[in-house]
């Protein structure tokens, strides 16, 4: 059985998430910031990180780059989830961010109001295949 982590400060997206993803068959685990999430993914290695950027205590960009200085940290798959679009943060002020997703390399990078639930389930399974 595959292991999610998935980090979401909003509650009622990370419980559907994580129903979701054990009724489609994976071990799935949760956090609400960046801090609990980073501290979950050194103690569990899932196969995949879903990470959610605007969070409380650290947030996703922060937590991604702490993840990436680990050499098991380097090579898990992570999804970014987040309210905005690239262009949004760089007028936002939040120039780095779309420099660090270049530089961190995550799998995918869905914007939650566009997003659909069964794009963020096939791309995971994709990557845990």
């Amino acid at each position: 059985m595959k292991k999610i982590l998935i980090i979401e400060d909003e509650s009622p997206l990370l419980e559907v998430m994580i129903e979701k993803f054990n009724l489609e068959g994976f071990e799935t685990l949760g956090a609400k910031n960046g801090v609990d999430g980073l501290y979950l993914a050194h103690k569990q290695h899932p196969d995949l990180i879903i990470l959610d950027i605007v969070m409380p205590k650290m947030d996703g960009m922060e937590m991604m780059q702490k993840l990436r200085e680990d050499a098991w940290g380097k090579k898990v798959p992570v999804i970014i989830l987040t309210n905005l679009n690239l262009e949004e943060m760089k007028i936002l002020g939040k120039s780095k961010i779309p420099d660090q997703v270049e530089k961190d390399k995550p799998l995918h990078y869905f914007v939650k109001a566009d997003m659909k639930l069964e794009d963020v389930v096939k791309t995971a399974k994709a990557a845990v295949a």
